[in-house]
């Protein structure tokens, strides 16, 4: 599994933030800020099986977006349903 590069952190905080949705990623107990640069650095490099949790208005746009930018960065990434 390749870990994420710096285009790939941008990209996947810039298409965060254009939701008003809380999208948070979590893996191993621990819960990320996805629209936080600095979080994603820190966890895009170190796990490679996540779960990302989308609450808010625009949830299931923001879901299929997030989705969309992890899969063209080789990112393996599980959409959690809720």
């Amino acid at each position: 599994m390749p870990s994420a590069n710096n285009a790939a952190i941008v990209e996947i905080s810039q298409t965060a933030n254009k939701f008003r949705s809380s999208i948070v990623l979590q893996y191993d107990n621990k819960y990320i800020d996805v629209k936080s640069i600095l979080g994603l650095f820190t966890t895009l490099l170190s796990s490679s099986n996540y779960d990302l949790h989308v609450h808010g208005p625009d949830a299931e746009e923001a879901k299929i977006a997030m989705a969309e930018v992890f899969a063209k960065h080789n990112l393996g990434v599980n959409v959690v349903q809720e």
